[in-house]
């Protein structure tokens, strides 16, 4: 008789497998998020690369409210954006999104290339939870191929990622999704142990999230597994029990979330599974619950128009209506069932082909022959079909190569009763109705009679092989034991005399290892302390070294300054004045000379004082080190060079000492710039940061070959790289030839040199 709803593996599995497929929101929902959504990408500001995950939800949405095209152009938009960026998590998570939603648009090819870009992508990525992510979404779409064991592997990688993911607001519900597709899988494979344990994560990680819709599918998955167990265990009414607790809660949250639960044909998923598990596993005076919850599951389903959940609720109807005798009812109830069922872009084969095997069976009741061989073929041709392309896992093979062969046999069996069938339609049309019926009736006993012989000889056949097995695991157990008291015996005579041996040489190995190991630490501790005193001693020798030899040049350089101010300076001073008391002589080319002389002098007094300020900046000792970098600025400046200078936060909290030492490094750096680079503009620049100052001295000039300074150690460079190391800081130096170069310095903040 009918069963429509029997193996409810099928109709639970589509809840998984098309899901997306199925998302219908309500109108008023689906406005509602998508205008949020449009307002959320709108307020992003362009070259923002966190609008892409919006993006993402946003194309979702645009696709399941049947604006397909919209979803693609912003997906490709915005792919195109991604390209750009350095971080490729961006356009890997939108070529997953992309390759989803190809995929349901049933472009498989485009699918594949998308998904493989998006693993290309994301392999170049450091963001771990965009990676599982990615592999959720490549699961996803092998799962939908008929891809299952393929799939697992890639959910376990996706797990893999999002467990050493930082938590964020989307890491939750992304676990939850691959828990889920778990799940739906291990309850097509009747692996029930790890699909409740999949099931109880989900459910265990939406109530912590307060996911009404996760809760929904956990319980849901919960109650499908309970009612499996039940179907292999009848006589155990607590997993009957179980799975109805289970979609009872479910059920629950729907009504207590009704506002806000995006799928409004979930009521008619409930319903449906609780009308079917009241009607097949309950007493009948449960018959009226399961025809309550029957007509929900119709109404809510034809208002979502879920046509394969009003099709399996017509069949509960007809089954009902069956056994209270009406079979016009019952009749009626499974045609509309054909009706919806047809509608629904992806048909429920299992549902389909029982519709068609309990209208074939009614019609013959009826004594339509022919209606009834029109749906006996069909069912048969839908039985084919199923069966060919069912891929069974390698855990299954030899259960996988016993059920082929059983289906092969049922197959033949079925293509030889259609063909007879056929045959005695021809017949009967040319006999009687008394011969048709006869010939009727004796078809009927010849295929009872093949069936129950059928039955016998596999039940026989079944109850030889458990004997066999049977025989052969007592002998193999026997022997086991016989062999296992055997080896304890010898064990333990062995362990008699050596487990004073070995605790005795366990001791003292113990013990011997323990002084090695404290030696060992003791002379790594000497060794280390002193290798610190040396290395110490090295660091206190070098400064004292350097800060002789800057006290020296500085002392010497005030020493050179003062003589060439007092001593050189006044000599010509006063050549310059005795030159000018001379009266003026009638020869005229006499008192041209002697104004070239005097403008000569005053060229020599101004060229003295220079260098003897720069040998000795006094305002550097009187106003700090910016006021002296911009006079020195400014006297270096010419019409053919350009001298500028910059300070970025400085409050001018060095000692004299260190902004004496970083006016010579610049100095030295801008006179090796002149002398060599023939610059025309020097940019020097100093920043004050958190923890260290930033000191840059750039020139436009010729430049240099970097490596020319690993090989070739000038004086000038090693009194800059003597003064940056006095200061504890680092130089780094970067030139190309023709492209000028840059000298950055740091110095740190905290200088002790006591």
């Amino acid at each position: 008789m009918i069963k429509i709803i029997e193996k409810q593996k099928y109709l639970w599995s589509l809840l998984f497998t098309f899901f997306l497929l199925t998302l219908n929101h309500s109108d008023i929902y689906a406005q509602d998020l998508l205008s949020k959504l449009e307002d959320e990408y709108r307020q992003f500001k362009p070259g923002d690369p966190e609008k892409v995950f919006t993006t993402g939800k946003l194309a979702q949405a645009l696709f399941f409210n049947q604006r397909e095209n919209e979803a693609f152009e912003l997906l490709k938009k915005d792919l195109v954006f991604t390209n750009k960026l350095s971080e490729t998590k961006y356009g890997a998570y939108l070529n997953t999104i992309l390759a989803i939603n190809q995929l349901i648009a049933d472009d498989k090819l485009n699918s594949r290339l998308s998904i493989l870009k998006a693993k290309a992508l994301v392999d170049r990525s450091r963001d771990i939870e965009t990676k599982g992510y990615v592999y959720y979404g490549y699961g996803w779409i092998l799962s939908r191929e008929q891809q299952e064991s393929e799939a697992v592997k890639q959910f376990m990688i996706a797990l893999s990622y999002l467990d050493q993911a930082k938590q964020s607001n989307t890491l939750i519900s992304r676990k939850a999704n691959v828990y889920k597709e778990l799940t739906s899988i291990y309850a097509n494979w009747n692996e029930f142990e790890l699909q409740e344990k999949y099931s109880k994560l989900a459910l265990n990680l939406a109530i912590k999230q307060d996911d009404p819709m996760t809760i929904f599918d956990s319980y849901m998955s919960l109650g499908y597994m309970y009612e499996q167990k039940f179907l292999d265990s009848p006589e155990d009414i607590k997993y009957r029990n179980l799975a109805e607790n289970s979609y009872l809660k479910a059920l629950k949250i729907y009504q207590d979330n009704m506002g806000s639960m995006p799928i409004p044909s979930n009521l008619a998923y409930v319903a449906n599974n609780l009308a079917h598990l009241y009607y097949k596993f309950y007493p009948k005076e449960y018959r009226d619950k399961s025809i309550k919850y029957a007509e929900m599951a119709r109404l809510k389903a034809t208002e979502t128009k879920q046509f394969n959940l009003v099709a399996s609720s017509h069949g509960i109807l007809s089954e009902i209506a069956l056994e209270d005798g009406k079979t016009n009812q019952a009749k009626e109830h499974l045609l509309s069932s054909l009706f919806e069922i047809n509608k629904s872009q992806v048909q429920d084969q299992q549902v389909l082909m029982n519709i068609y095997l309990s209208l074939s069976h009614i019609s013959e009741q009826e004594g339509n022959d022919k209606e009834a061989l029109k749906f006996y073929k069909e069912y048969a041709n839908i039985f084919t079909s199923i069966y060919d392309q069912e891929k069974l896992s390698t855990s299954k093979r030899l259960e996988a190569q016993y059920e082929k062969g059983k289906q092969d046999q049922q197959l033949n069996n079925l293509q030889i009763e259609a063909e007879q069938k056929e045959q005695q339609i021809k017949l009967m049309q040319a006999l009687g109705i008394q011969q048709k019926q006869d010939l009727e009736n004796l078809r009927l006993a010849q295929e009872n009679q093949a069936q129950e012989l059928t039955l016998s000889k596999l039940t026989s056949e079944k109850k030889d092989q458990e004997l066999k097995l049977s025989k052969l695991e007592d002998q193999n157990k026997a022997q086991q034991i016989s062999t296992y008291q055997k080896e304890i015996l010898f064990k333990d005579k062995i362990n008699k005399y050596y487990i004073a041996l070995i605790l005795a040489v366990g001791s003292l190995l113990a013990l011997l290892l323990y002084a090695y190991r404290q030696r060992s630490k003791h002379m790594l501790q000497r060794e280390n302390l002193h290798q610190l005193a040396l290395e110490q001693e090295r660091q206190n020798t070098k400064i004292n070294m350097l800060t002789a030899l800057l006290d020296g040049q500085e002392q010497e350089r005030s020493r050179i300054a003062r003589d060439l101010h007092d001593g050189l300076g006044g000599l010509l001073s006063g050549t310059k004045l005795q030159l000018s008391l001379v009266g003026e002589p009638e020869n005229k080319d006499f008192q041209l000379k002697m104004d070239k002389g005097i403008k000569h002098l005053d060229m020599a007094v101004d060229e003295l004082r220079r260098v003897a300020h720069n040998l000795t900046p006094d305002l550097l000792e009187k106003y700090g080190l910016l006021e002296a970098l911009k006079d020195y600025a400014a006297r270096m400046s010419t019409k053919e060079l350009e001298v500028d200078v910059q300070f970025l936060h400085y409050e001018n909290k060095l000692n004299s000492e260190q902004q004496l030492i970083i006016y010579r490094i610049i100095q030295e750096l801008v006179n090796n710039a002149i002398k060599h680079a023939n610059p025309s503009q020097i940019i020097i620049q100093i920043v004050e940061e958190e923890k260290q100052y930033h000191i840059t001295v750039e020139d436009d000039g010729i430049g240099f070959d970097n490596s020319m300074i690993k090989n070739n150690k000038t004086a000038g460079l090693f009194n800059i790289q003597s003064r940056v190391d006095f200061l504890k800081g680092n130089l780094q130096v970067q030139s190309e030839l023709g492209q000028g170069s840059s000298f950055d310095i740091f110095i740190p903040k905290s200088i002790n040199h006591d």
